[in-house]
């Protein structure tokens, strides 16, 4: 444990062995969770009009004729209280990961009778989480993608079912949107046979026989005591932390940059104009000029190309890099929202997609105890700046027309100059070697050495301290 605390080099090659159980456990927990989240983000596209249509028929039967800005409103505020229920949901992730663990929330609400974007969100934020504490550090990228992989599955299925001559019709669109509990099921009944996080075992329950079993299943062999000392060197370090709430998360100097960058990529990354293009896609696509007849098709299409475009960053994360998808990403979605707009004004059409890594540098930038409430300020920034998109989007396309997506292109543009400008380069990184790329940022030093590690913050009148530690 001295010679990995003092950064003795790591050499073992069957660390990069992706083991069954590891592979299994992320495509499970990934199709149960994230799979819905994607499904219902496009699930309700498609049956608009025939949904449209029914409160039409609705409210005449009642009140008398309806208004053009009354039926907007009504189908923007059906639209966003997907993500509304989702922010609400975002707000739980810190409690019940931190008293159950990561597993035991994505399974206890994996069969939902009825369909809650509360517990979609919560899923959602916490597999996330699950992966990145269960995956070797030369596999977090690519394992930290499956979520977003799934998400994009989900879409393009909701898609392809929302073709009219499937269930995108008056007919359909009810089954349509029940069809979100399978995969919850599927992962209710598989996942319980895959093991908790070892990390959250023993960093935050002391649990080494658990903690050590779940390791060498996921790892396909006995001896992981080298990963296990990790741990505790982590947890060494952030003894002076503690246990972490949202509220004080905000004034512990050493997080600082790592949460002001959850809030920005995350914030940037649901504003790109990705979620207008889901939501509204037939709305968009026609204002382009597609014909009626070819709509569902052209936004099948594109729902396919986010697909192949989130695998090919699951086999690339891990040698490109996180920054740079992330600037390849944000770049392209700001280039892509201002062709949209000249796309629009000219009657032609393109699809912004920010990519998939935010979720990824979530995971990593954050140690042990700080995860879970870094995990609900990020879940909460991200839902809430998805319903800002699903309730407004429509009377500013309204406004602003086929200028609409500039707003998109500017928030992409000051993201991707934050990415460049403070983001570290987190591959093969462990979680306290990206604490210690962040410190000078922080003001804060981070040493750790064979015998001890400190933790010592810099600058500032009332905040300064000194912490130092001692590893057995």
């Amino acid at each position: 444990c001295s010679m990995f605390a003092a950064g003795y080099p790591q050499t073992i090659s069957r660390e990069r062995l992706m083991t069954l159980t590891l592979a299994a456990a992320s495509l499970i927990a990934g199709f149960g969770s994230s799979f819905q989240y994607g499904y219902n983000v496009a699930v309700i596209n498609s049956p608009a009009p025939e949904m449209k249509l029914f409160y039409t028929r609705i409210y005449e039967d009642r009140y008398g004729p309806m208004s053009d800005n009354l039926l907007t409103l009504l189908w923007s505020v059906t639209v966003s209280m997907y993500p509304l229920g989702g922010f609400f949901g975002s707000l739980m992730v810190a409690p019940l990961v931190n008293k159950f663990g990561r597993s035991f929330p994505l399974n206890c609400i994996g069969f939902r009778i009825f369909h809650l974007s509360v517990w979609i969100s919560l899923s959602s934020n916490v597999v996330s989480m699950y992966l990145g504490e269960i995956a070797p550090k030369n596999y977090r990228g690519a394992i930290g993608i499956v979520p977003q992989l799934f998400i994009t599955i989900g879409i393009l299925v909701a898609q392809v079912f929302g073709v009219r001559n499937i269930l995108g019709n008056m007919e359909g669109w009810p089954i349509m949107l029940g069809l979100t509990g399978i995969p919850a099921a599927i992962e209710l009944l598989l996942l319980p046979f895959f093991p908790e996080s070892p990390r959250y075992m023993l960093i935050q329950k002391g649990d080494e026989k658990t903690a050590r079993k779940g390791l060498q299943r996921l790892r396909g062999w006995e001896d992981v005591d080298e990963e296990l000392c990790e741990m505790r060197v982590e947890e060494q370090s952030e003894q002076a932390e503690g246990r972490l709430s949202v509220l004080n998360l905000f004034t512990f100097r050493s997080l600082r940059w790592q949460l002001l960058s959850v809030i920005f990529m995350n914030m940037g990354q649901q504003l790109s104009g990705v979620n207008a293009i889901y939501y509204y896609a037939d709305s968009i696509y026609s204002s382009a000029g597609v014909a009626e007849d070819h709509v569902q098709y052209v936004t099948v299409g594109t729902g396919a190309v986010n697909v192949f475009m989130t695998i090919a960053a699951v086999f690339i994360v891990e040698k490109s890099g996180r920054k740079l998808l992330l600037l390849i990403g944000f770049g392209v979605c700001c280039g892509a929202c201002v062709l949209l707009t000249i796309a629009l004004y000219f009657q032609l059409f393109l699809h912004p997609s920010a990519g998939p890594i935010p979720n990824v540098i979530t995971t990593e930038m954050f140690r042990q105890s700080s995860r879970p409430p870094a995990f609900m300020v990020a879940g909460t920034v991200h839902w809430l700046s998805n319903f800002t998109v699903g309730l407004v989007f429509p009377f500013l396309e309204r406004g602003l027309g086929a200028y609409s997506f500039i707003i998109f292109a500017c928030i992409c543009l000051a993201t991707l100059i934050y990415i460049g400008v403070v983001i570290p380069e987190t591959k093969n990184k462990t979680f306290l070697e990206t604490s210690k790329l962040f410190a000078h940022r922080n003001r804060v030093d981070i040493v750790v050495e064979a015998g001890d590690s400190e933790i010592k913050e810099t600058g500032g009148e009332s905040n300064e301290q000194e912490i130092k530690n001692t590893f057995l």
